[in-house]
Protein backbone atom coordinates (compact mmCIF):
# COMPACT_ATOMS: atom_id res chain seq x y z
CA UNK A 1 0.00 0.00 0.00
CA UNK A 2 2.97 2.51 -0.28
CA UNK A 3 1.59 3.78 -3.69
CA UNK A 4 -1.16 5.32 -1.96
CA UNK A 5 -1.02 8.15 0.05
CA UNK A 6 -4.20 9.71 0.51
CA UNK A 7 -8.08 8.09 0.53
CA UNK A 8 -11.05 10.30 -0.01
CA UNK A 9 -14.00 9.04 0.49
CA UNK A 10 -17.50 10.01 0.81
CA UNK A 11 -19.73 9.71 4.10
CA UNK A 12 -22.61 8.19 2.45
CA UNK A 13 -21.96 5.16 -0.17
CA UNK A 14 -23.82 2.25 -1.40
CA UNK A 15 -23.29 -1.10 -0.07
CA UNK A 16 -22.61 -2.57 3.72
CA UNK A 17 -19.74 -0.16 4.62
CA UNK A 18 -20.16 4.13 4.80
CA UNK A 19 -17.23 6.10 4.10
CA UNK A 20 -16.39 6.39 7.75
CA UNK A 21 -16.08 2.91 8.48
CA UNK A 22 -14.04 2.39 5.45
CA UNK A 23 -12.03 5.01 7.01
CA UNK A 24 -12.14 3.61 10.22
CA UNK A 25 -10.76 0.33 7.87
CA UNK A 26 -8.39 2.17 5.73
CA UNK A 27 -6.69 3.75 9.07
CA UNK A 28 -6.31 0.90 10.99
CA UNK A 29 -4.96 -1.20 8.45
CA UNK A 30 -2.83 0.93 6.42
CA UNK A 31 -2.06 4.75 9.38
CA UNK A 32 0.38 6.51 7.36
CA UNK A 33 -2.21 6.70 4.30
CA UNK A 34 -4.00 9.80 5.01
CA UNK A 35 -8.14 10.27 4.88
CA UNK A 36 -10.61 12.79 3.61
CA UNK A 37 -13.95 12.54 3.99
CA UNK A 38 -16.29 14.49 2.57
CA UNK A 39 -20.44 14.91 2.43
CA UNK A 40 -22.80 17.86 1.71
CA UNK A 41 -24.78 16.99 5.12
CA UNK A 42 -22.40 18.52 7.56
CA UNK A 43 -18.95 17.31 9.60
CA UNK A 44 -19.26 14.26 11.30
CA UNK A 45 -18.18 14.28 14.82
CA UNK A 46 -15.00 14.06 15.99
CA UNK A 47 -14.85 10.45 17.62
CA UNK A 48 -16.69 9.62 14.28
CA UNK A 49 -13.40 10.21 12.26
CA UNK A 50 -10.19 8.77 12.40
CA UNK A 51 -7.53 10.35 14.07
CA UNK A 52 -5.78 12.94 11.78
CA UNK A 53 -8.34 12.69 9.18
CA UNK A 54 -9.88 15.63 7.19
CA UNK A 55 -13.49 16.60 6.55
CA UNK A 56 -14.25 18.44 3.39
CA UNK A 57 -17.56 20.17 3.07
CA UNK A 58 -19.54 19.28 0.22
CA UNK A 59 -19.59 20.93 -3.16
CA UNK A 60 -15.75 21.22 -3.54
CA UNK A 61 -13.30 22.18 -6.61
CA UNK A 62 -9.99 20.42 -6.95
CA UNK A 63 -8.51 23.79 -5.49
CA UNK A 64 -9.99 22.76 -2.09
CA UNK A 65 -9.19 18.80 -2.66
CA UNK A 66 -5.32 19.83 -3.19
CA UNK A 67 -5.62 22.19 0.08
CA UNK A 68 -6.76 19.72 2.04
CA UNK A 69 -3.69 17.18 1.13
CA UNK A 70 -1.60 20.18 1.46
CA UNK A 71 -2.59 20.29 5.01
CA UNK A 72 -1.48 17.07 5.81
CA UNK A 73 2.21 18.11 5.27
Amino acid sequence: MRDIRVVITDVNMPGSMDGLRLAAAVKDRWPPVHIIIATGQGKPSDDLMPADSKFLPKPYGPEKILTTIRDFR
